[in-house]
């Protein structure tokens, strides 16, 4: 069997390996699941008729309720969130010596990533689901069609992904399980420095100008565009590009983290 078939094969090991352990323990993937859908909620009951009001006294977001401004945000949001449970799932395995059980086997160190990127990938995907549904439930309603939701999740998958192998990397040089869980936590609140809650225009200058040039606006307003039909303007290709670059960033982090971990 060839090197890569053999990476593929214990690729799908380690991936079913994450994907029990999530089975097994789902208090971290229901605590991580959790935060975005009380965000749902408390934006909208709690501060929506408020900030709706404003926000539409401003032209900011015109006839759209505030529930269909917010939700593309928070669902975003769900992706950041994740990164948190895959620091510390890579943060574990490092620290309990389970990694160098794997080195004295015949298992390929690249699989060790994978598996956990992986599975990381699909629980944060299914979690979105949920979230959407949660929105649907309380009043979210996209006017998109099929294809718009197919690019919608798309783009989703992809900013997963990327956010995925930093927060791995992060759980790689972190020495414990707690500083894992914090590192993370800048990723999980930028949306809301981002036009998630409120539009750019609103903010002081020296906000706007961080709003504006922050990795999360053009993906909050590229999932709002697909999903509601706004302008979206440059900010798809936008979006891409600093997608694709978090993805290669976190990848060659994770890498040389793990190989410079697995020496010593």
């Amino acid at each position: 069997m060839s090197t890569l078939a053999l990476t593929m094969t214990d690729s799908a090991t380690m991936l079913r390996r994450n994907l029990k352990r999530a089975i097994r323990y789902p208090s971290l993937t229901f605590s991580v699941l959790l935060m975005p859908i009380m965000m749902l909620l408390l934006f909208n009951y709690a501060f929506g008729n408020t900030l709706g009001t404003g926000i539409t006294a401003m032209g900011g977001i015109g006839d759209v309720e505030y529930i269909d401004y917010v939700a593309p945000g928070i669902i975003l949001m769900t992706a950041t969130s994740g990164a948190v449970a895959t620091a510390i799932s890579v943060c574990l395995d490092m620290t309990q010596g389970i990694v160098k059980r794997f080195r004295t086997m015949s298992v390929s160190r690249a699989a060790i990533l994978a598996g956990h990127v992986v599975g990381s990938v699909i629980q944060t995907m299914i979690g979105l689901v949920l979230v959407v549904g949660v929105a649907l439930a309380i009043g979210f309603r996209p006017n998109a069609n099929a294809l718009e939701w197919l690019a919608a999740f798309g783009l989703l998958g992809f900013v997963t992904l990327a956010l995925t192998w930093i927060s791995a990397a992060m759980g790689l040089v972190a020495k414990t399980p707690e500083s894992a869980s914090n590192t993370p936590l800048p990723l999980t609140f930028m949306p809301f420095l981002g036009s998630a809650i409120v539009p750019a225009d609103s903010m002081p200058s020296a906000m706007r100008w961080f709003t504006e040039y922050q990795p999360f606006t053009p993906m909050i307003e590229t999932l709002r565009g697909l999903l509601l039909g706004t302008e979206i303007g440059n900010s798809g290709l936008i979006s891409v590009a600093w997608c694709l670059a978090l993805t290669v960033a976190g990848y060659v982090w994770a890498r040389v983290a793990f190989a410079r971990v697995t020496r010593q």
